[in-house]
């Protein structure tokens, strides 16, 4: 509480309200112990000072992870706090290694997925944000290292989140303590799938949580040595049985009901079920479905959940078929029978269900009638049988059910802790308790006060550990403390189970006598605890009574507390289901002969003895605990009822641990937390400090404060010392303000006076520029006149001489336009002339180069078939005589016989043609001979005829002049005129149709001529196939000489010619083996059977040759192994042991060969030489010589085909014409050709099998060497990189006054760490020569390690998202970009554009006025590359440790909330974590694209094996 002392006018305190408990407001006036405060809610209330809590101004906007940072740990602060994170979706918070869970009431599966648990695995409690994986990996870690079992308590009420916290606990110590599978299941799958069995028998919807649990748990998971579990085991307390029989609205019955009523249609019919609303256990409630939840659904889910614990088929159909004769059970009804107080089935339906729950039970229906509606007495003489009234039957019916589903929860939990197994030899557990919370309701009976007795026990368990907790941190941080007084509810523990005089004994006392009632055992109560301070009797009641607990007051109704506390089986019903025919049924009510005693059993005792084993169990092993809160009663999501969870928290005693923390030490700041916060109450007091410690223990001394504490590492306060400190800094920040406003005020005083003098100076200046400018202007008037004056008269002038000069130039330009023009037309006329008798000439040129031209080409076809015959006739005669050639050489002549058929058949068509066409043209052609004499001869005629006319016109005399008109002649005249125009038309006509068909006649002639041009190529083509034939047989013939010249040396005894037949196998000087297949002249039978005759006597001789050559082969194999495992260095840039273990395989024609054990023996040595992972020197140089390897192979090997490669020999020199020019366009020059020439040592060759698969060997050696030299980088990294998320921390005040100095160098030593080890790396892998390509890969990939952690460590850890660490991490990635830079792209690549995330996420956190920003500008602009959930968290993760500034504005918070919810279901978007990309990023095409052939051109083979005679061809 608040002193009036420390309160001030403008103080910031906290004050009770009746709506929200606690609000926040400012001090108006202070009046002794009266105090004025205005509130944020504009209300002015006046309250006493005692009742006021200081607030701290400078409580982070969005709340504090752990409430023990808190400045001023209470209520109010604490109520704010969670608040504060729950509206910014941060539901769990820590109050030391206590764990405060908020329901948000949504789904936040980003919260829970696989790579949120690996981040929590292995990090310290407190490192990352609070979480339940965070508790659970304590538990775990503290139960490996010290050997020490661990139990996690989750308590609260119900609707808190109980359950989800249990499972999530349950799955992180499953990912942690996971096996392999053994016998299809594993304990962890089996542990995790008794949850949906054990709330789908054991949940219900009630007022305020659709999946209440309705019994306690204690999940007990057993580890073996190794820390993977070995057993697991369930132990439950308290199911709530009368909600069998009886619901309230708008509550449901267990999940089990209402799910085989959903059930599918066969399984329905089956047990004789329909809607729930006809069942009397169901339709008490009108609540029948949940919002969210398909019952059909959830029964097929808790039926695989039974397959994977263990649950078989039969044993599941048992169980639901109990299930549904409970269902049909209550719908059983009674009416008065014929005898007085007796009872019978009331009607038809009664009597259906009694005989389908007979049925189902595999009962007698008699049997099961009896028993509810008689009772046997058994005398010491004789047994009488009793009837029930039908109230009774009611009772009794209702009894039957209670038992029955009691009975049958309780094996469905045996059966799943028998399945599951349990581990005898194990030492070390994980306990999870899942109980129910402190329960006040306006009806309480016996459950809440079973529950509430539940939370006795553990309120003082827990309180016992607050205690514990708070000593171990005083004797951690060494300072003197004293015995911490605490409430202790040993009283109310002792009012209710002490024996004898407890109400538990009390209870079982009054249930033992027949005639007693809930009457008098209320009375008993009073009597006997009057005078208890504890118990207490309400005012207007006769049965109630109420109990004071730790959490306020709780009345109880005794009703049904004796009903309820009876456990004992009514005889009849033990009789009627232990002879069921049910061999399940009759398990479940295993008979006795004792079993009609029925003996007394008490609900109460036997709960009493549970919770005395729990907490036997709890106390051998370390507590750790979650406090689940539920944050309304609506359910609903973002709604935040203080007074609701203030009262959560007082019932789940984090309030009494707040009360214990404070009763010692409550305040506990890191030194530099405290000299940053009160150095300027005392700033003398710092000055020569050289360490914090000494400097807070004189800041405190100077304050004069009295009763603190200076630990190792925190400065420990009284309750009320943080608040009086916090008054006087607010009062020396109050005189340090009046100073700056004093100033201030004479800065703006000064500032004012200085702009009046300037102000009057620039008017005179002002006025007496205005009068100069007068003047000036009077001058400048007459000076103007006299210029505009002179331009005139100059203007008239020039005027007057341009228009003379433009009349001279007009007349010039027509002139000049004439002759030009005039010009211009001649030479057009010239040129027009000479362009007609080029396009004559080059007409008649043309046609008659046409005409030589296929006049040529027909004799040179005929010559060419000529010559082509020839040759072939040649070919015939010289043809060897082979018979495996002979079939494809006759084939051959065959086809060429026939195009030359099929060439003589087109040339006789075509000539055939040519001759018809030659005559058509003749006729033609003296056709048109015939036309033009005609034409000539009436052309001439006609001219004599006029010549006639002419003369005898001038030899008439002229007279008189007479008119004469000889109409016949004229008519005559006129009809051979038009004759002799029809006739030139039609001639005319007949030389254009003449000229288009020589035309299509050409053209025809020119296709035909193509069609023999390809005749002719196609035969140069198989002319060329017979010569690569040709060469095959003399290949083939030089190696059989060679073959028998070595048999003649190797056995001279034998004589050359029965030696020069043998055929042997062609084995390499490798010691590969060859095959070779060899066909048999057909006309030879006689060399051939001579050949199968020599070959027995010549296999001793082959044997020893190929003995001789695989004992030389492994001898140079061995020497090129031990050559190149030693480092033998580069060549030009070039490892020399890649080239030469090229050079050998492509000299031995390992490549080629079909078997062979040189590729095993290399891979067996680059495996052997990569043993030692640690060295990156090592790694680096097998990196390079692999990769040089695969590049030359790549380049080298092609997949061979059908047959084996052979070398091409120089085809023999053409004799034919069109052989030779083919034979100068195949040796035309090439560029290609001529690099491949020039390069001996890398060439193309066929590959077999085990070449390829030496290749994908070798290749999987260079992806494992990359991905060593990248983890073991990866590896060096890691420390330095998690010290490189956080700033050090130093104390400004002492940094001030100290004198030290902590610049740039201090700072980034990690980072300079980081540089090193990346620069040595890089020197290694260049003085290796490893292709810039793979350095390009490391590099990116290390840095994309670098994004993945730094923004992870961000995200997850709000003390590193601060201001000044912001700063620090860009420091550091500055230093990384100039890495960047002086690696160069060539090594780098893309290295720095890894980091985007971190950068933009830095940039964000160093910018200032965040508050500004908008959403637009934060996703489009700063950070684009972030997800919402990724912004949403650096957003409320920030806080600014150096400038105290705000985060982003809650309208842009609330913006982000509202793309998170559209974006829930999207399970892309989920995760906010990034992932480390641990692939390989490169193929072989990549390695192979980067590298060139021509490098390898001067790179030496090793010297050591140049003076083995066996290696010489390495100098070729």
């Amino acid at each position: 509480m608040a002193s009036p002392a420390t309160l001030s006018v403008g103080s910031l305190v906290w004050v009770e309200d009746e709506d929200d408990a606690w609000i926040d407001g400012e001090v108006l006036e202070v009046n002794g112990e009266h105090v004025k405060v205005l509130s944020t809610s504009a209300k002015t209330v006046v309250v006493n000072a005692s009742n006021t809590y200081p607030k701290d101004p400078e409580a982070p906007q969005c709340g504090v992870d752990d409430m023990t940072k808190l400045a001023y740990l209470h209520e109010p602060g604490v109520l704010q706090n969670l608040r504060s994170r729950y509206d910014i979706n941060e539901i769990y918070t820590y109050t030391g290694n206590i764990l405060i869970a908020v329901n948000p009431f949504r789904k936040l599966p980003h919260l829970y997925d696989s790579h949120m648990m690996e981040q929590y695995k292995g990090a310290a409690l407190g490192e990352l944000s609070p979480h339940p994986f965070a508790i659970a990996d304590a538990a775990y870690r503290l139960m490996m290292n010290e050997g020490i079992s661990q139990s996690i308590l989750v308590s609260g009420e119900s609707g808190a989140g109980k359950t989800e916290s249990t499972k999530l606990l349950m799955r992180y110590l499953a990912y942690m303590g996971g096996r392999a599978v053994a016998e299809g299941r594993t304990v962890e799958q089996q542990v995790l799938e008794s949850n949906p069995v054990l709330e789908a028998f054991g949940n219900a919807k009630t007022v305020r949580n659709n999946n209440s649990s309705r019994f306690g748990k204690f999940v007990e998971i057993q580890f073996d040595h190794n820390g993977r579990i070995s057993g697991a085991a369930i132990r439950t307390y308290l199911l709530e049985r009368s909600r069998v029989c009886q619901v309230s609205d708008p509550e449901r019955n267990y999940h089990c009901f209402y799910m085989l009523c959903a059930a599918p249609s066969e399984v329905v019919l089956k047990y004789k079920l329909g809607n729930p609303r006809m069942f009397h256990y169901l339709n008490q409630s009108n609540c029948f479905e949940l919002e969210g939840m398909d019952d059909g659904k959830e029964y097929h889910a808790t039926r695989r959940a039974m397959d994977v614990v263990g649950i078989s088929s039969e044993e599941q159909d048992a169980i639901f078929r109990v299930v549904a004769a409970v269902l049909h059970l209550g719908n059983v009804e009674f009416s008065k029978g014929k005898e007085i107080d007796s009872s019978q089935p009331k009607d038809e339906k009664s009597w259906f269900h009694l005989n389908t729950a007979a049925e189902l039970f595999m009962s007698d229906p008699k049997a099961l009638e009896d028993s509810l509606c008689k009772r046997e007495i058994v005398t010491r003489d004789e047994t009488i049988t009793k009837s029930l009234d039908p109230e009774s039957a009611a009772l009794s019916r209702d009894a039957l059910a209670k038992i029955v589903y009691s009975r049958l929860f309780d094996w469905i939990v045996d059966k799943i802790n028998n399945s599951i197994g349990q581990d005898p030899d194990s030492k070390s557990i994980v306990g999870v308790l899942d109980i129910y919370g402190f329960e006040s309701f306006k009806t309480n009976s016996f459950e809440q006060f079973c529950i509430n007795l539940t939370n006795e026990k553990l309120q003082q368990h827990f309180n016992q550990h607050v205690f514990k907790m708070e000593q171990e941190e005083y004797e951690k941080e060494q300072i003197n403390w004293s015995y911490i007084e605490f409430i202790d509810n040993q009283d109310i523990l002792d009012l209710i189970e002490k024996k004898p005089g407890g109400i538990i004994a009390l209870l079982d006392e009054a249930c033992m006598f027949p005639r007693s009632t809930h009457e008098t055992f209320a009375q008993k109560l009073y009597q006997t605890f009057k005078n208890h301070k504890r118990f207490s009797k309400p005012k207007l009641s006769r049965t109630d009574f109420t109990i004071s607990h730790y959490a306020g007051d709780v009345t109880y109704q005794t009703e049904l507390f004796l009903d309820k506390n009876k456990d004992y089986v009514v005889a009849e019903h033990q009789a009627l289901l232990s002879a069921s025919k049910c061999p399940f049924v009759s398990n479940l009510f295993p008979g006795s002969d004792s079993s009609k005693s029925s003996k007394f059993s008490s609900i109460g005792s036997r709960f009493k003895l549970q919770l005395q084993s729990l907490l036997e169990t709890l106390n051998v092993t370390e507590p750790h605990y979650i406090r689940c809160v539920k944050p309304n009663n609506l359910l609903k999501p973002a709604m935040f009822e203080s007074k609701n969870v203030l009262q959560q928290l007082r019932c789940g005693g984090v309030m009494e641990a707040i009360r214990i923390s404070c009763a010692g030490y409550p305040t506990r700041k890191q030194f530099y937390e405290f000299l940053d916060r009160f150095q300027i109450l005392a700033p003398e007091a710092l000055e020569g400090s050289t360490d914090e410690i000494t400097a807070s223990e004189r800041l405190l001394a100077k304050l004069g404060l009295q009763g603190y504490q200076i630990g190792r590492t925190k400065v420990f306060l009284r309750a009320g010392q943080m608040a009086e400190l916090d008054a006087r800094r607010t009062e020396v920040l109050g005189r340090s303000a009046s100073i700056i406003q004093r100033n201030v005020r004479v800065f703006l005083a000064r500032k004012d006076f200085v702009l009046l003098r300037q102000s009057a100076v620039q008017i005179q200046a002002v006025c007496r520029g205005h009068l100069a400018r007068d003047v000036y202007e009077g001058m400048q008037l007459e000076s103007s006149s006299l210029w505009i004056q002179r331009g005139i008269r100059m203007y008239l002038a020039r005027k007057s001489y341009e228009h003379l000069q433009s009349s001279a130039i007009s007349l010039q330009a027509g002139m000049r336009g004439m002759a030009a023009r005039s010009d211009l037309h001649f030479r057009r006329a010239r040129r027009a002339a000479i362009i007609i008798q080029s396009h004559c000439r080059t007409y008649l040129a043309r046609r008659r180069y046409l005409r030589l031209m296929k006049a040529a080409i027909l004799v040179q076809c005929a010559w060419r078939g000529r010559v082509a015959r020839r040759e072939l006739r040649k070919l015939k005669m010289a043809a060897r005589e082979t018979g495996a050639l002979q079939a494809a050489k006759n084939k051959l002549e065959k086809q060429v016989e026939d195009l030359t058929l099929r060439l003589q058949l087109e040339k006789r068509s075509r000539a055939d043609m040519e001759e018809a066409k030659a005559q058509e043209n003749a006729k033609l052609q003296v056709a048109l001979r015939d036309m033009e004499l005609q034409f000539k001869e009436t052309k001439a005629l006609l001219i004599r005829e006029r010549e006639a006319t002419k003369r005898a016109v001038k030899q008439v005399p002229v007279v008189q002049q007479v008119q004469v008109v000889d109409t016949s002649m004229v008519d005559k005249l006129t009809n051979e005129n038009e004759k002799l125009k029809a006739m030139v038309s039609s001639l005319e006509q007949k030389i254009g149709e003449t000229e288009k068909k020589f035309e299509e006649t050409s053209k025809l002639s020119e296709t035909r001529l193509k069609l023999a041009l390809d005749a002719e190529t196609k035969m140069i083509e198989l002319k060329t196939t017979m010569q690569k034939l040709e060469e095959k047989i003399s290949d083939i013939e030089s190696e059989n000489q060679v073959l028998r010249q070595q048999s003649l040396l190797s056995s001279p005894a034998k004589s050359m010619s029965e030696l020069s037949s043998i055929p042997a196998t062609p084995i390499l000087p490798n010691g590969n083996h060859v095959k070779a297949d060899y066909r048999v002249d057909e006309q030879g039978s006689a060399a051939t059977m001579k050949k199968l005759d020599l070959e027995s006597d010549s296999k001793s001789a082959r044997s020893s040759i190929e003995r001789q050559r695989a004992s030389q082969t492994l001898e140079n194999l061995e020497s090129l192994i031990n050559c190149v495992t030693k480092n033998i260095g580069f060549s030009q840039g070039k490892p020399m042991a890649a080239f030469t273990i090229y050079k050998c395989l492509l000299h031995w024609k390992s490549f080629e060969a079909e078997r062979t054990s040189v590729f095993d023996r290399l891979i067996q040595m680059i495996g052997s030489a990569i043993e030692n992972q640690d060295d990156n020197d090592l790694m680096a140089y097998w990196l390079s010589n692999t990769s040089a390897l695969l590049f030359l192979l790549q380049r080298s090997l092609k997949a061979s085909g059908p047959t084996s490669a052979t070398p091409q020999r120089k085809p023999p020199p053409a004799t034919s014409l069109f052989g030779r020019m083919t034979m100068g366009f195949r040796s035309s020059p090439s560029p290609n050709l001529g690099a491949t020439t020039t390069l001996d040592a890398v060439r193309q060759v066929e590959a077999r099998y085990p070449a390829l698969l030496f290749k994908q060997q070798l290749t999987a050696y260079v992806e494992k060497i990359y991905g060593i030299i990248r983890d073991n980088l990866k590896r060096e990294l890691s420390p330095f990189i998690s010290l490189c998320i956080q700033a050090p921390r130093t104390s400004k005040g002492v940094m001030q006054r100290s004198g030290r100095s902590f610049g740039k160098d201090a700072t980034l030593n990690h980072w300079q760490s980081i540089i090193e080890s990346l620069t040595s790396l890089l020197k290694t892998l260049k003085e290796n020569f490893v292709p810039p390509i793979l350095c390009q890969k490391i590099f990116t990939q290390v840095f994309s390690f670098f994004n993945v952690q730094l923004f992870n460590s961000l995200l997850l850890r709000r003390e590193c998202c601060t201001f000044s660490n912001g700063e620090y991490i860009k420091a550091g990635l500055a230093e990384l970009e100039l890495w960047c830079g002086q690696a160069k792209e060539e090594y780098a690549g893309s290295s720095w554009d890894e980091l985007k995330h971190i950068r933009q996420t830095v940039g964000f956190l160093v910018i200032h006025q965040k508050y500004r920003i908008s959403y637009d500008e934060i996703a489009n602009d700063l950070c684009p590359i972030l997800s919402v959930q990724q912004l949403y968290r650096i957003c409320t993760n920030y806080w600014d440790d150096s400038y105290n500034t705000r985060s982003v504005s809650p309208d842009v918070l609330s913006s982000m909330r509202i793309l998170m919810t559209e974006e829930n279901n999207n399970p892309v978007s989920n995760s906010y974590l990034l992932d480390d990309n641990s692939s390989i990023p490169f193929s072989v095409d990549d390695i192979s694209d980067t590298m060139d052939v021509k490098d390898f051109l001067d790179v030496e083979p090793a010297e050591e094996l140049l003076e083995n005679p066996s290696f010489q061809f390495l100098n070729e």
